[in-house]
């Protein structure tokens, strides 16, 4: 009897309990929290695109030697074939560029990027350019009358140039449209490795009379000449872009950038073989071509950023 008294009691014990439990309010674990995306940090990547060139200005200036009769001091004119490879020209660079980018972003707020970017690349950016010309001197001698010298020529340069490599150091701001779309304009300084071969060249007509009762003498010759030079030229770009995070870590980006080098002068020099070699002061003939660099590079990029998705878990208090 006393044992089924305490079965009983032990029973109605744990039924109680479990009933006074079940109206107890449940405490569950919150959800781990979802990651803070943030741009802020060290990024690097590699990108490539293409350069199309701006049709700048190119120039080419070349200046004669005198000519002077044998055993006299007056110049009759000047030389015309030098002259005739000066001219001007569209100077159009274009070809495919490929390299790496540096930087680092600051998230400012909640929509604002700020940050700076370095790149290099290297390039196959090149062009060429023809100069053509014509030329004309006359000039009487004060000594004798009758007594002339004429020159005329024609001719021309070509000028190859380019870039081996193009760097730039930029600064960018951008507005987040979404957490992971990015939209910017960036501006700053250019750096690049600029050549220039020039190479001249130009048929010249002399024609002599020493006195009015002879018959004018006629000779031909030819100039050639050019120059060459390499440079590292400096100045600025601008322009804008779009860089979309597509994955923690990783982003792609489009760019558009105006950039501008200036110019490059590069000295030359013309020769000539004479068959009267004593009628110049100079066998030499020297000048200038003047080429610009500038243009409009379109790339895409892809970059691993060191601290994006930055997590920042919600800890509950109880």
């Amino acid at each position: 009897m006393r044992k089924i008294l305490t079965t009983n009691v032990i029973a109605l014990a744990l039924s109680t309990t479990s009933a006074f439990s079940a109206d107890l309010p449940s405490h569950k674990a919150p959800p781990p929290a979802a990651p803070v995306l943030s741009w802020t940090g060290a990024y690097a990547g590699l990108n490539a695109g293409y350069n199309w060139g701006t049709n700048a200005n190119l120039g080419v200036q070349n200046q004669g030697p005198a000519w002077t009769e044998v055993g006299e001091s007056d110049g009759f004119s000047a030389s015309s074939g030098p002259v005739a490879t000066s001219g001007w020209g569209q100077n159009t660079q274009s070809g495919f560029i490929g390299g790496a980018q540096f930087g680092y972003n600051y998230q400012w707020s909640s929509n604002i990027v700020i940050g700076i970017e370095t790149d290099i690349q290297g390039t196959i950016i090149s062009g060429n350019t023809k100069t053509r010309g014509v030329a004309a001197f006359s000039q009487p001698s004060d000594e004798v009358a009758g007594r002339s010298a004429d020159s005329s020529a024609i001719g021309g340069s070509n000028i190859n140039s380019g870039l081996d490599y193009l760097g730039t150091v930029r600064g960018r701001l951008g507005y987040l449209v979404t957490p992971t779309m990015l939209i910017y304009g960036t501006g700053g300084f250019t750096y690049g490795g600029a050549y220039a071969n020039v190479k001249q060249s130009a048929v010249e007509t002399l024609g002599y009379n020493p006195v009015a009762f002879l018959p004018e003498q006629y000779t031909n010759q030819a100039w050639m000449g050019g120059g060459q030079q390499n440079q590292i030229l400096t100045g600025w770009n601008a322009g804008g872009g779009v860089e979309w995070m597509f994955m923690p870590n990783w982003s792609l980006k489009a760019e558009a950038l105006y950039w501008d080098l200036g110019r490059m002068n590069i000295n030359t020099a013309s020769y000539v073989t004479s068959p009267y070699p004593n009628y110049y002061n100079s066998n030499i003939a020297w000048g200038r071509t003047s080429v610009s660099y500038q243009g409009i590079q379109a790339k895409i990029g892809v970059s691993y950023h060191f601290n994006f998705a930055n997590v920042a878990p919600v800890v509950a208090k109880f």
